[in-house]
């Protein structure tokens, strides 16, 4: 009987894509998945180090480690950024950790996994490494609909407040014909929706095709037939250009979405983060992406309370999320993470009960704002990518607007993975409600 292998995730996209990576690996390597960690012969925790709190989640999921179903402690393998970040230190602490793999050694785990099944001799490899490409149909993708394919590793930005860099190592592209063969398999395999990932997607510059940058990527992946969408994360304002502004204007598959993190509202703190780009300079941007795009949809992700942040510095913060109208924010209380620049130079002065008071305020500004725009939104018949069963009843289905905007509607269960049009009836903060208005285009 096969050994059986549970992956639990924390974090980012791309860490979910690196589990997929990791469970098609364990497979070819003759391991059978389990839904449940009781049931496991291997326990495989991927994780994230952006925020303390998913950091301390891995100790506390390290102490409930079970006996499986044989009566043996499964062999624990911790991945993704704690694991660069830590290296032997989770041997240390984490007592029920046998294997630490960094992110850059994922493909080393069944050899790593199999030295210490046989000796039970803890393992590392927190190594970095240069190649970026991964073995072909090996990713065990665990969303029907959608692929993600990664274009970029690693940072070479060093914001003050990321520990990325220093996780995920410096930046490598790979190669665009990697990247396409990756594309149009996931294509054949009927993923209708291709999302690139890269710590800055858009500083794409391949290494194997001469002049060929994220906006000339996009246009290849817009030919790839079988591919009705196409999303990406995360661009950095910096690297926005005139061309990928082009490219998302006349490309139909790229969708009518952009997430431009943004950080702060305020020029002062914006340059104590090293972004390198002003609040003005922010704004300008957004204005020419919507004279191009009337009807894009924005996101953002937002930090509050970082060093040295004043309620003037957080007003300015309020102030662009109104001026903007984002459709979404992914915001947070900074907290400072191990090695970066902010934790060597910055004193983390904003009191705790500050960062707390700015974020639900921050919050329930971006609550009010998706409100009203999800109001306009009824009445109007988008096209939805339908995706899974709707979290609000298992009767219904869901799916995404080109906006990234999540529908719920009631439909069979055949109609996952079609585009369909769907009417807004009702709209609430996070999402809409409609009627389905007809069959799948694929089968109209």
């Amino acid at each position: 009987m096969p050994q059986k292998y549970f992956i639990e995730t924390f974090g980012c996209q791309m860490n979910v894509h690196d589990s997929e990576r990791l469970a098609g690996l364990l497979d070819q390597a003759g391991y059978e998945a389990s839904s449940t960690a009781t049931d496991a012969d291997l326990i495989v925790i991927n994780t994230c180090s952006v925020r303390e709190r998913a950091e301390d989640r891995l100790y506390t999921e390290l102490g409930m480690v079970p006996t499986n179903a044989n009566g043996k402690r499964p062999v624990v393998a911790v991945t993704g950024c704690v694991a660069q970040q830590e290296g032997a230190e989770l041997l240390r602490r984490g007592q029920r950790v046998d294997v630490v793999i960094g992110t850059q050694a994922l493909t080393r785990l069944p050899d790593l996994v199999k030295n210490v099944e046989i000796s039970r001799s803890e393992k590392i490899d927190i190594n970095p490494y240069d190649n970026v490409s991964f073995p072909f149909n090996v990713t065990k993708r665990s969303d029907p609909v959608r692929a993600s394919v990664t274009i970029i590793e690693g940072c070479n930005d060093f914001c003050a407040f990321c520990v990325v860099p220093y996780t995920r190592g410096h930046e490598r592209m790979r190669a665009s014909t990697e990247i396409l063969k990756e594309v149009r398999l996931a294509a054949s395999q009927g993923h209708r929706e291709i999302h690139l990932l890269g710590q800055i997607v858009n500083h794409y510059m391949a290494p194997d095709r001469d002049g060929c940058d994220f906006a000339e990527l996009l246009r290849l992946v817009h030919e790839v037939p079988g591919v009705d969408r196409i999303r990406f994360s995360s661009p950095h304002p910096r690297h926005v250009t005139q061309r990928m502004i082009a490219a998302m204007q006349e490309l139909p598959k790229v969708c009518r979405h952009l997430h431009l993190p943004v950080q702060s509202g305020s020029s002062r703190v914006l340059s104590r983060m090293r972004r390198r780009h002003s609040r003005d300079d922010y704004l300008q941007l957004v204005d020419k992406i919507r004279a191009a795009m009337p009807n894009i949809a924005l996101s953002t992700d937002m930090i509050v309370g970082f060093p040295g942040e004043t309620e003037r510095d957080f007003e300015d913060t309020m102030s662009l999320t109104r001026a903007v109208g984002y459709g979404s924010m992914f915001s947070f209380k900074y907290s400072e993470r191990p090695n970066t620049l902010a934790a060597a130079r910055l004193v983390d002065d904003v009191p705790a009960a500050a960062k707390t008071q700015r974020i639900v305020a921050l919050q329930e500004l971006q609550k009010s704002i998706q409100t009203e725009l999800h109001q306009q939104r009824v009445g109007t018949e988008p096209e939805v990518l339908v995706d899974s069963v709707s979290r609000k009843r298992q009767s219904d289905l869901a799916g995404r607007t080109s906006e990234n905007t999540v529908v719920n509607f009631q439909a069979a269960p055949e109609f996952l993975g079609q585009l369909v049009r769907v009417k807004i009836t009702n709209s609430g903060p996070f999402s809409l409600h409609g009627r389905l208005l007809q069959s799948p285009t694929d089968q109209a």
